[in-house]
């Protein structure tokens, strides 16, 4: 399984941008998706995560700025971001959990390579 995340870029502060990820490879099914950031220094951290059953989870951060959304048929899980500020500047990574066929029904937790967002006028 395979993830592949786009959608950074240069975004004017109180802007928005939208994030896309990606999966590929033999799932056969998919659980918790989401998006953490990272800048440098920092630990990863959650922005948000949308289970199968569409239970959604921000950080305070992200709450009333961000939409997370899923299309499974797809594969693929999408942020929204509006009103972003300097301090969103970081790069993004998208994690996918879920169940792929190898020899056996195999559970996988996979990243994507991460896409940089950055703020800035």
């Amino acid at each position: 399984v395979q993830l592949q995340a786009s959608g950074g870029g240069l975004v004017q502060p109180g802007g928005s941008r939208r994030l896309s990820c990606a999966a590929s490879g033999s799932i056969f099914s998919l659980g918790v998706m989401a998006w953490y950031r990272q800048t440098p220094g920092k630990q990863r951290e959650l922005v948000a995560s949308i289970r199968s059953g569409g239970a959604l989870n921000y950080a305070d951060s992200a709450k009333g700025r961000s939409d997370i959304s899923r299309d499974d048929a797809k594969k693929s899980v999408f942020l929204q971001m509006n009103r972003l500020e300097p301090a969103d500047t970081a790069v993004y990574y998208c994690n996918v959990q879920g169940f792929m066929i190898a020899t056996t029904i195999t559970e996988f937790d996979k990243w994507g390579q991460g896409t940089l967002v950055t703020v800035s006028s």
